[in-house]
């Protein structure tokens, strides 16, 4: 308020200028957000991703198959193969698809029946308790990341 009981305006003006982003920018910010809990999940569930030891595998055979298989590639890190990936927008909901193509995947997430149907050998179940644990941290990370895009607005 001025000395003679105006106001001035203008730092309301610019806040609202910078309040107001396109829906480019929004969508732009939206996907970065889908983008790192995809990272943050590859990074969960391909440390908790079992790897046979070499004496346990065929001849010619080395392990790790499986693990690589999350980012299709042998030193390709979740974080950056995450920024590859596509993010699909239905209704107001964003969806990242994360696809181990490994043909034996579910029979070690879920569990199966050993040769010959004699026993069960158990599940791991790496991705969903990697999933289970990025939902449940995902509010945090996402008022973390909205709060700094809202910082840079008030700057």
């Amino acid at each position: 308020m001025s000395r003679n009981g105006g106001c001035n305006f203008n730092d309301l003006k610019k806040l609202q200028k910078s309040l107001q982003t396109t829906e480019a920018e929004m969508q732009t910010f939206i996907e970065s957000c889908a983008k790192e809990l995809a990272a943050r999940l590859l990074a969960k569930v391909i440390k908790r991703t079992p790897v046979r030891k070499p004496e346990n595998c065929p001849p010619g055979v080395v392990g790790g198959t499986l693990r690589r298989g999350w980012t299709g590639e042998k030193a390709s890190s979740g974080a950056n193969y995450a920024k590859t990936l596509q993010v699909k927008k239905t209704g107001s909901t964003y969806q990242i698809e994360i696809v181990n193509p490994i043909e034996y995947a579910s029979y070690v997430e879920f569990g199966h029946r050993t040769r010959g149907g004699k026993g069960w050998k158990p599940g791991v179940f790496m991705l969903t308790i990697s999933e289970q644990e990025i939902e449940r941290a995902a509010p945090a990370i996402l008022e973390k990341k909205i709060q700094k895009k809202l910082g840079e607005c008030f700057k």
